[in-house]
């Protein structure tokens, strides 16, 4: 079991892609999907997903030193140095959280990482990063909590979505210059 996790929470079985769906619906989001081969990395999305239109993203789970959990959501193409992201987050130098760790946060597997996720965080234990970039392409594509789908969501319903699963997240401007140390 991860350190700080309790019984009760390692315990749980993460939700399903229907119970996500049925969460969307209560909350009165509407999303689309499509379904496709199984895609690990950014790539691979691209080379599937021919002209799906909106905003694609990838996802980082990270932790650091102290074993703080954070899930960065950015524009797909957007380069990430984890040392300048730990600054820009007051977090210190961050690493990827382990296929267990994401597991235990997250229930999901990697490659299937994704803002929906957030779904099975029902202690708070993940904060969520998101570039401010994507608030502006309209729709957002993200897994559906496997990664042989992709869910279009508007950006303030994604918005609202995180906020009833209780994280406010943090909104980063990469276009900004990083902060001095």
């Amino acid at each position: 079991m991860v350190p700080g996790m309790s019984d009760v929470t390692a315990a749980r079985t993460p939700a399903t892609a229907a119970d996500l769906f049925a969460r969307l619906d209560e909350l009165g989001i509407r999303t689309s999907t499509v379904e496709h081969p199984p895609v690990f990395t950014v790539e691979e999305a691209k080379a599937l997903r021919g002209t799906l239109p909106g905003g694609h993203i990838k996802n980082l789970f990270l932790r650091n030193k102290k074993g703080e959990m954070w899930l960065v959501v950015a524009e797909e193409d957007q380069a990430i140095d984890l040392k300048e992201l730990g600054a820009r987050l007051g977090a210190g130098r961050l690493s990827f959280g382990s296929p267990d760790r994401l597991m235990t946060y997250l229930g999901v597997v990697p490659g299937a990482v994704t803002p929906f996720a957030i779904i099975n965080d029902r202690d708070g234990a993940v904060r969520v990063a998101i570039d401010k970039a994507l608030l502006a392409l309209d729709p957002m594509n993200c897994h559906p909590l496997t990664n042989d789908r992709t869910t279009a969501i508007a950006p303030g319903d994604l918005l609202i979505f995180l906020a009833a699963c209780g994280h406010e997240p943090r909104l980063l401007d990469f276009s900004e210059p990083p902060p001095t140390a």
